[in-house]
């Protein structure tokens, strides 16, 4: 009985959190798109161009062109995207605290029918909403 009143209490204290949650800014979802949309295109040196200082410190230019053809060009053109959440936070793993927007789409590319995207932009410390993270499976 024990693990059920532990799992019961970490999801009130989940769905407490989210209640309290920030509206993902616009600007940051925008960026997003943007940045997809870039990505989408084949265009992997520009996304790497307007991403944010964080992601260049990472990965070098053509270290992310490399990836991103790897991970990418497999799935072919995309078919849909679908944003399915939005999260303000502020604190990564991994990551210096600020103010990051966790989103996640459903996405579907010509060879892969079922993708999760996730895109991460971060509020830049000139006021500029940047991808720091991009992930799929």
């Amino acid at each position: 009985m024990k693990s059920g009143t532990a799992i019961g209490t970490a999801l009130l204290a989940l769905v407490l959190s989210c209640a309290k949650a920030e509206k993902a800014p616009e600007a940051a979802l925008t960026s997003a798109d943007s940045w997809l949309a870039l990505v989408d295109q084949g265009k992997y040196g520009d996304s790497w161009d307007a991403a944010a200082g964080l992601f260049k410190a990472g990965l070098k230019r053509d270290g992310w062109e490399q990836a991103a053809t790897a991970a990418r060009g497999p799935l072919g053109k995309l078919l849909s995207r679908k944003q399915k959440s939005a999260t303000l936070v502020t604190s990564l793993p991994g990551a210096p605290d600020g103010r990051y927007v966790v989103i996640q789409f459903d996405s579907s590319f010509e060879h892969k029918k079922e993708a999760a995207e996730t895109v991460t932009p971060m509020l830049e410390s000139d006021g500029s909403w940047r991808v720091s993270g991009y992930f799929i499976k």
